[in-house]
């Protein structure tokens, strides 16, 4: 017990002279021991790399897990050393009460099995995500969690240390010095008109003492100084080690990135199929033009332009208009009038079937207009140079 509370006592000293020179230096009161350059540029790039991989570990986590409290529930699994419960994703929970709707609402009409398709599909991107949150956790966000909670709680050790190391070095430099100078005061020359022998005495004595606590000084100097050698040299090969770290950064980033690349081409893929799917349903709202013109609304939006939509089939020539477009309508000599252009979206591909029509490509922009005597089911599209009938039922036409 007595040994402990000496021990607590020294080290309260200690911690007490490593405040006052700390609090000197602050203050300009006392000298500070520099490091040298190279480990000043090692410290430096070591903070900015610990601070740079904590913002990239913090914003990756909401990217893969945007609810703060599924972080904080999947943290306190960790630290518990629990697995953590699997959970369904947002995909898959929409496509299951897709495919539950479509039971009460009949999976044999048009909606219902439209419902069971999609449904299917959004369980399909769900579990793509879940791979995606899975492989990045592992092979990302780990190694950079790693990287702050063991290697770098070992360099923030050492560079504490090398701290408290260059500060007894420096309160021993400041001890030595002051010694040197009551040294230095004490064996100056005596007073020869002092009458008493015994200030003499006195006067050696105290320098004798002061040549003591010299040479315990410099002794204590010598320590300070090894210790702290040693620590900056083991804090040094530390922080070297960064560079490793950069490197097994910079692979799992690789790693990650094709992970995202897998995950977007699954997405893609599952959407390309499922919109051929669905042109495969019959869509019981693209049948009568009645019911197109209901679904048009102020901006011209029909029912082929949502989603999914299969293309509408190519719209006839009337009889009553074929003769007169054949015997007076030429492409090549019509020009458009000086109002009542307007911009189109294109909504699909069409492929030209004479000279006389324009091949459209789907979202494109084209400029259109009516002549007349034309069939009101066509246009006139120009895009650049080429001009030629477009359908009207595969544009969106634009304000």
């Amino acid at each position: 017990m007595d040994f402990n509370v000496k021990k607590l006592a020294s080290d309260a000293g200690v911690f007490f002279t490593r405040a006052v020179q700390f609090t000197e230096e602050k203050l300009g009161q006392a000298e500070k021991t520099e490091l040298d350059a190279h480990l000043e540029n090692l410290i430096a790039r070591a903070d900015c790399t610990k601070n740079w991989t904590e913002k990239i570990f913090r914003q990756t986590e909401i990217l893969l897990q945007p609810n703060p409290s599924a972080r904080i529930e999947e943290f306190f699994y960790e630290k518990l050393d629990k697995k953590i419960p699997m959970r369904t994703t947002n995909g898959e929970l929409l496509g299951q009460y897709m495919l539950d709707a479509a039971k009460d609402f009949g999976p044999g009409t048009p909606y219902g099995s439209t419902l069971i398709t999609v449904g299917e599909y959004q369980k399909k991107l769900g579990g793509a995500e879940r791979d995606f949150l899975q492989t990045s956790a592992i092979n990302f966000l780990t190694p950079l969690r790693n990287f702050l909670e063991g290697d770098w709680r070992t360099i923030s050790k050492e560079k504490r240390l090398l701290e408290n190391r260059r500060l007894d070095l420096d309160v021993s430099k400041a001890r030595l010095k002051k010694a040197k100078l009551a040294e230095a005061k004490a064996a100056a020359a005596p007073d020869f008109q002092e009458t008493r022998p015994r200030n003499y005495v006195l006067s050696a004595s105290a320098s004798a003492l002061w040549s003591e606590e010299v040479d315990k000084a410099e002794h204590e100097l010598r320590v300070a100084q090894t210790e702290f050698d040693r620590q900056a040299e083991v804090t040094r090969l530390l922080l070297e080690g960064i560079s490793s770290t950069h490197v097994n950064h910079l692979r799992c980033l690789h790693e990650f990135v094709e992970a995202q690349a897998t995950y977007y081409a699954q997405c893609h893929k599952h959407m390309q199929e499922l919109q051929k799917e669905l042109r495969r349903i019959p869509n019981a709202f693209t049948g009568s033009p009645s019911t197109s013109a209901v679904l048009a609304g102020p901006s011209g939006l029909s029912s082929s332009s949502l989603p999914g939509a299969s293309p509408p089939a190519r719209p006839p020539v009337s009889s009553g208009h074929s003769g007169l477009e054949a015997s007076t309508l030429k492409i090549e000599e019509v020009q458009p009038p000086a109002t009542g252009t307007r911009k189109a979206k294109v909504l699909y591909d069409y492929d030209a079937a004479d000279t006389s029509e324009l091949s459209l490509l789907a979202d494109e922009l084209i400029t259109v207009y009516t002549v007349p005597g034309m069939d009101p089911d066509w246009l006139i599209g120009e895009r650049g140079n080429q001009k030629g009938k477009v359908p009207v039922t595969y544009l969106e036409l634009l304000s």
